[in-house]
C-alpha cells in the first residue's frame, strides 16, 4: 500500500480510534454473533435467582459468563456461532450441564431445570440446530431470516458450488443471473422483487458489498463458511446499507480438535445434456469439463489458546462455445468478404469449429482465533480470491475477436476483539479491509465492430457484434476495462444486559479512498447490416460497402472515473423483554456518506453539461447533487409468545432503511468532470447561434452530456411485516408472514434530446429556423434522478420437519407482486431504469412489474435416508414466468400492438422448474473419519428453462419489415421470407424464446443449465 494512502487512512480513522478506545457505548452493523438467552427453575417450576450461567465454546477456551437476576432470567451476548457447553450453579442445588448450538444472527432461548443436590447433572434441551432443517423458532426476534449451516452447503447439489446458489432456499428470495460480466462468477441473491444488488453482504462483521455495480463482491468456498443468515426484511438497527436484504456470513474457526477435509468434483461431457439450439446434433457435443479440489484443515497452535483454520478450492475449467451450422455458414460468408477486401485492414478471419473458454479460480481463506483470557478473545481471517477467463463475453453467433480475457482479484481481511469488561458489559472492536483490481483486455483492437441480424435471433444464444472490437456497452449501462476498489473499515459496539433489557450501541465507519475504473478511450465505430453475410455473397459489392456505410455509429466510451468515500453509521437499539412471553425490540440508526457526488475531486458543478445548461439558460439543473444527511432508520420488532409452551410465536415489525445507490448508473457524469472546465458563452445572435468556449457540449448528432441530478436524495425503504410461526412438536414447525416494502428514491436515467424535448429559451420561437437552430446549439442530454417508486407485497409459508432418522425437508411457498416504474426495463433499486418521455416521466404504461417480478415461487430441500446407508438430497426449485418487455428497433421505447402500446413487463417467459438431485452413500472409520462418495445431478428432468430470455427487440422478431420499422406489430410472419403472414390476435404470438441458456455475462441461474451430472468424493476428519 502506498505510503500516501497509510498516511490518509490514519488521518481518517484517527477519530475513530479515539472513539474506540475511549467510549464503550458504540457498536456495529451486520453483526453475525448472537445471544443465549433465558431462565433458571427449581423442579418445581419457582423461579431461581442469581445462579450463575457459563457458557464455553465447545473445542475452545471461548467463555462467556452471566449471572440470572431476581427473576431468574440470564443473557450472554455477542457469541459467536457454533457449539457451547452451558454450566449453571446455584446454592444449593447440584450442577448443571447442558450442549446447545448457537446460530448466526439469532438469539436462542433456553429453560435450565436444577435439582437439589451436589451431584452435577446433565441437562437435556431443545434446539440442537445443525441444518437449516432443525431450527427451533426464535421467540425473541421480529427478523425475517434464514440460517443455514455448513452442514447444508455439504450435503446439498450446489450447480455452481457458491454460497448464493443454497440462500434461494430462505422464503422470499429468487435466483437472479450475475450482475454484471466484470462479476461474471459472482452469483446474487434477490429479495423483496429486486435484482439483488440493493443486498448488504458481510463476512465476519467485515462490510463485502461491491460499491459500484451493488451486490456481492468477494465470493467465498461453501467450506470455510461456518454458517450464515439470509435476511431477507425487518432487520435491526444493527443493519444498514441495505434496503431489501442483509446476508450476514460467519468463517469457520480451529478447536482443541484437529479436524479437516478434501473434496473433489468432477463435471465431463459426456455426463453433461447436449442443448440443441447451442449444440445441434449432429455436430460433435461441446467439449466441456471442470474439477474442482478442496481441502480443509484446522486445529490447536496452542491447545486452549491459539486455534487456526485453512480452506482452498481450485476450479479448473474448459468450457467451449460450440456453433451451430447456421452460425459457421454465415462465419464463412464473412470470411470470403474479408479475402475480397470489403472490410478495412481485414484481408483474412479464422472461422473455429469451437472457441475454448478456459476458466481459472484460486479461492482461498485463513483464519486465526487466540483466546487471550477468558475475558478477550481475538480473530484475524485474511481471505483471496483470484480468477482468470479467456475468451470471456463470446457466444454463440460472435467469434472470438469479440471476446476479451477477465482477471479478478479479490481480498478481503478482519481482525476483532470481543471483550468482556463484566458479565452484563461486552465490546466488540473489528477491522476490516478489502481490494478488487479488475483488468480485461480485448481479443482485438481494430477500432471497428460487425454486427449482423443473426447475431441476435431466436436461433443463437443472443449476441451483438459479430465479429471486431467488443464494444463492451449496452442500452442499459457501461461496463468498464479496469476496476479497482479499495475500503476500510472501523467498528465498535459493546452490549449490555440490565434487568430485562439488552441495549446495543454502535458505530461503523468505512473509508473508502479508491473507488475506480476506467472504460476504453479509443474512437470505435459500428457498422449495423441490415442483412446477414451470406446475402452480400451474391451482390456487388457495392451494396455491401453502402450498408456499412449507412450503419456506421462512432463513440468513445471514454476513459477513467475515480471517487473517494467515506460513510459513517450510528445506532442503538434494546431488546426488552416486557414479560416471558412480549419482546420488544427497538432502535433508531442513523446514517450517511461524504464525497458521494465527487469524481476526482469535482462536484458536478465542473461538468460541461451543467456549464452548458447555464449559457442556454435551461432551468433543468439548479446546483450539484450534494450528500443526503438526513437519514434516520428508526427500526420496532414485537414478539409474542402466547401461553406456556413456547411453541408459539406471533411477530409484527417496522423499519426505514436507506442505501446509496451503485455509482455505476451515472459514471459517465463522473468521467465529465476528469479535467478542470473551461468557459462557455451563448452567442446569441440570430443566424448565428453558437455555443463558444472549451467548457461547452456543441449540439448536433452524436453529442451529449452526463449529469448527476441536483434534487439527489438517498434511497430508502419502508418495511412492514407481520407474521405467526408454530411449533407442532420438537420435530415440525410452520410460519406465515407477510412482508410489505415500499421503495422511494431509486435510480431514473431521462434522456433528453435536442430540439426534441430539450430547448434553450435564448432562441425565440418566432425565429425562422428555430427548430434546425435548436438541434445545433442545444446538445442532447442524460439526467440521472433518484425519484424512482416501487413496492413488493410478499405471504411467505415455510414447512420445516424432520422424521426421526429417516427424512428433513423444508418446503417454502411465496406469493409476490413486485411493481416499479420504467421504460424498457423496470428493476427495484436498480441503475438500469429509464423513463420514455422525460417530459411525462410517470406516464401510462411505464408502471408495472419489476424484472424479478414471480408470482408463485416454490422451493423443496430436503435429505432421504433409505436402506443400505445411501443418503438422497434435494434441491427443486419452480416459480412462475418472469416478465419481457419488447422494444422498438432502437431500444428506446415500447412497442404497440395493433396499435395500442404496451406496458412495462407486459409479455411474460415460461414458468422455470429445476431439481438438482445427490446421491451419497457416507462410510465411517474410526470414530472421526468419513470418506463420502456422492454423484450429483443438475436438472434432473432435463427441461428447457428458457426463463425470461426471450425476444426483446422487435428487429429480432419475425415480422414484416414495416412493422419494424414503425414499432407497431399488426401480424407475424409464418415462412422465412415473410411473404406469408397471419394477423396477431395474442400477445402470446410474439413470445418467442431467445435460445440462450445461460446469461450473455456468464453461468446462468433463471434459466438454468441442460442436464448436467457431477461426481465426487469428500475425506473428512
Amino acid at each position: 500500500m502506498p505510503k500516501s494512502t497509510l498516511t490518509l487512512l490514519f488521518r481518517a480513522s484517527f477519530p475513530i480510534l479515539f472513539l474506540v478506545m475511549y467510549s464503550p457505548l458504540i457498536t456495529v452493523a451486520q453483526n453475525p454473533s448472537g445471544s443465549l438467552r433465558g431462565y433458571v427453575q427449581d423442579s418445581s417450576g419457582a423461579r431461581l435467582p442469581h445462579a450463575k450461567v457459563v457458557a464455553r465454546a465447545r473445542g475452545a477456551a471461548f467463555e462467556r459468563q452471566a449471572t440470572a437476576d431476581d427473576h431468574g432470567e440470564f443473557r450472554l451476548l455477542d457469541l459467536l456461532p457454533g457449539d457451547y457447553r452451558l454450566t449453571v450453579s446455584a446454592s444449593g442445588f447440584a450442577e448443571a450441564h447442558a450442549d446447545v448450538e448457537l446460530i448466526v444472527s439469532s438469539v436462542r432461548d433456553y429453560i435450565i431445570t436444577m435439582k437439589p443436590g451436589a451431584a452435577q447433572e446433565t441437562v437435556q434441551v431443545e434446539s440442537q440446530a445443525s441444518s437449516i432443517t432443525t431450527q427451533p423458532i426464535d421467540l425473541a426476534s421480529a427478523v425475517h431470516q434464514t440460517a443455514v449451516m455448513s452442514q447444508d452447503l455439504q450435503a446439498l447439489p450446489l450447480s455452481a458450488r457458491s454460497f448464493a446458489n443454497i440462500a434461494y432456499l430462505a422464503p422470499g428470495t429468487e435466483p437472479v443471473e450475475p450482475s454484471d460480466p466484470t462479476k461474471a462468477r459472482i452469483t446474487a441473491v434477490s429479495t423483496g422483487g429486486s435484482s439483488g444488488l440493493n443486498n448488504a453482504l458481510s463476512v465476519d462483521g467485515v462490510d463485502n458489498s461491491d460499491d459500484w455495480i451493488g451486490g456481492f463482491l468477494q465470493n467465498f468456498s461453501p467450506e470455510a463458511i461456518q454458517e450464515f443468515s439470509v435476511q431477507t426484511a425487518q432487520e435491526d438497527a444493527d443493519t444498514g446499507g441495505t434496503t431489501a436484504g442483509s446476508v450476514v456470513i460467519t468463517t469457520k474457526r480451529g478447536t482443541d480438535d484437529w479436524h479437516g477435509s478434501f473434496s473433489f468434483f468432477d463435471r465431463q461431457a459426456a455426463l453433461n445434456a447436449r442443448f440443441p439450439i447451442e449444440n445441434p446434433a449432429p455436430n460433435p457435443k461441446q467439449p466441456f469439463s471442470r474439477q474442482n479440489y478442496v481441502g480443509t484443515i484446522g486445529g490447536p497452535i496452542k491447545k486452549d489458546k491459539v486455534w487456526f483454520f485453512a480452506a482452498f478450492e481450485h476450479v479448473h475449467e474448459n468450457a467451449s462455445i460450440a456453433y451451430s451450422d447456421a452460425s459457421l455458414t454465415q462465419f464463412d460468408a464473412l470470411s470470403t468478404l474479408a479475402s475480397e477486401g470489403l472490410i478495412p485492414g481485414v484481408s483474412s478471419i479464422a472461422v473455429p469449429n469451437t472457441v475454448p473458454i478456459p476458466f481459472r479460480d484460486y479461492n482461498g481463506s485463513l483464519r486465526f482465533d487466540w483466546a487471550q483470557s477468558p475475558k478477550s478473545q481475538w480473530f484475524l481471517r485474511t481471505s483471496g480470491d483470484s480468477y482468470l477467463t479467456h475468451n470471456a463475453l463470446v457466444a454463440q453467433a460472435t467469434l472470438p475477436s469479440t471476446g476479451l480475457t477477465t482477471h479478478n482479484n479479490y481480498w478481503n481481511a478482519a481482525i476483532s476483539n470481543t471483550y468482556s469488561f463484566s458479565p452484563t458489559w461486552v465490546g466488540t472492536f473489528t477491522f476490516g479491509a478489502s481490494e478488487l483490481h479488475l483488468t480485461q483486455g480485448r481479443n482485438s483492437d481494430l477500432g471497428f465492430a460487425l454486427a449482423f441480424p443473426f447475431s441476435s435471433t431466436s436461433l443463437t444464444v443472443s449476441g451483438f457484434e459479430t465479429f471486431g472490437d467488443n464494444q463492451f456497452a449496452t442500452p442499459i449501462t457501461l461496463f468498464p476495462d479496469l476496476r479497482n476498489q479499495e475500503k476500510y473499515q472501523f467498528r465498535y459496539d459493546v452490549s449490555h444486559t440490565a434487568g430485562r433489557h439488552a441495549p446495543r450501541f454502535g458505530i461503523n465507519f468505512t473509508h473508502e479512498p479508491v473507488l475506480s475504473g476506467a472504460f476504453s478511450g479509443n474512437n470505435e465505430t459500428l457498422f449495423s447490416f441490415p442483412q446477414n453475410p451470406t446475402f452480400y455473397l451474391t451482390q456487388p459489392a457495392s451494396v455491401f460497402t453502402a450498408d456499412m456505410q449507412a450503419g456506421a455509429s462512432t463513440s468513445n466510451l471514454g476513459g477513467n472515473f475515480s471517487q473517494n468515500v467515506q460513510r459513517l453509521a450510528l445506532y442503538a437499539e434494546d431488546s426488552w423483554r416486557v414479560t416471558p412471553h412480549l419482546t420488544v425490540n427497538y432502535g433508531l440508526r442513523y446514517q450517511t456518506s461524504f464525497g458521494l457526488f465527487q469524481g476526482s475531486g469535482r462536484s458536478q458543478l465542473d461538468n460541461p453539461a451543467y456549464i452548458t445548461l447555464q449559457a442556454l439558460g435551461i432551468p433543468l439543473q439548479q446546483g450539484a447533487p450534494h450528500d443526503y444527511h438526513k437519514q434516520f432508520g428508526p427500526r420496532l420488532g414485537i414478539a409474542y409468545s402466547p401461553g406456556h409452551s413456547g411453541k408459539t410465536v406471533i411477530r409484527v415489525g417496522f423499519g426505514l432503511y436507506y442505501a446509496d445507490l451503485a455509482q455505476n448508473g451515472w459514471a459517465t457524469a463522473f468521467q465529465a468532470v476528469n479535467q478542470p472546465v473551461g468557459p462557455c458563452t451563448f452567442n446569441n445572435v440570430p443566424g448565428h447561434y453558437a455555443l463558444i468556449g472549451s467548457g461547452c457540449i456543441l449540439g448536433g448528432a452524436g453529442a451529449g452530456g452526463n449529469l448527476i441530478a441536483s434534487s439527489y436524495r438517498t434511497p430508502y425503504n419502508i418495511h412492514a411485516t407481520g407474521g405467526v410461526q408454530h411449533a407442532f412438536n420438537q420435530k415440525w414447525n410452520l410460519s406465515a408472514d407477510y412482508t410489505h416494502e415500499e421503495g422511494n428514491h431509486g435510480y431514473r436515467g431521462y434522456s433528453y434530446t435536442s430540439g426534441v424535448n430539450l430547448f434553450t429559451p435564448l432562441i425565440p420561437a418566432t425565429d425562422p429556423t428555430f427548430a434546425a437552430d435548436q438541434a445545433s446549439v442545444v446538445p442532447n442530454l442524460n439526467l440521472f434522478k433518484s425519484d424512482n417508486r416501487s413496492s413488493y407485497n410478499a405471504l411467505m409459508l415455510h414447512l420445516q420437519g424432520n422424521m426421526s432418522h429417516r427424512f428433513s425437508l423444508i418446503a417454502n411457498y411465496t406469493l409476490s407482486s413486485a411493481k416499479t416504474w420504467g421504460c424498457v426495463l423496470g428493476e427495484l433499486f436498480d441503475y438500469v431504469n429509464g423513463v420514455c418521455n422525460p417530459l411525462n416521466p410517470f406516464g401510462p404504461g411505464d408502471y408495472g412489474p419489476s424484472g424479478e417480478n414471480v408470482t408463485h415461487r416454490f422451493v423443496l430441500a430436503g435429505t432421504l435416508h433409505i436402506p443400505g446407508g445411501f443418503e438422497v438430497t434435494t434441491l427443486t426449485q419452480a416459480e412462475s414466468a418472469r416478465p419481457v418487455t419488447i422494444t422498438t428497433a432502437d431500444n428506446k421505447a415500447r412497442i404497440s400492438v395493433n396499435g395500442v402500446p404496451t406496458s412495462l413487463d407486459e409479455f411474460r417467459g415460461t414458468p422455470y422448474i429445476q431439481a438438482d438431485l445427490r446421491v451419497s452413500r457416507p462410510f465411517n472409520f474410526h470414530d472421526r473419519w468419513s470418506v463420502v462418495p456422492f454423484v450429483e445431478f443438475f436438472n434432473l428432468f432435463n427441461r428447457n428453462n428458457s426463463g425470461a430470455n426471450y425476444i426483446g427487440n422487435i428487429s429480432t422478431l419475425p415480422v414484416p419489415l414495416a412493422d419494424q420499422q414503425s414499432g407497431n406489430v399488426t401480424a407475424i410472419c409464418t415462412n422465412s421470407a415473410c411473404t406469408t403472414t397471419k394477423p396477431v390476435t395474442s400477445l402470446q404470438q410474439l413470445a418467442i424464446p431467445a435460445g440462450a441458456l445461460g446469461d450473455f455475462f456468464g453461468p446462468g441461474t433463471t434459466v438454468g443449465i441442460p442436464f448436467a451430472a457431477q461426481i465426487g468424493v469428500r475425506v473428512s476428519f
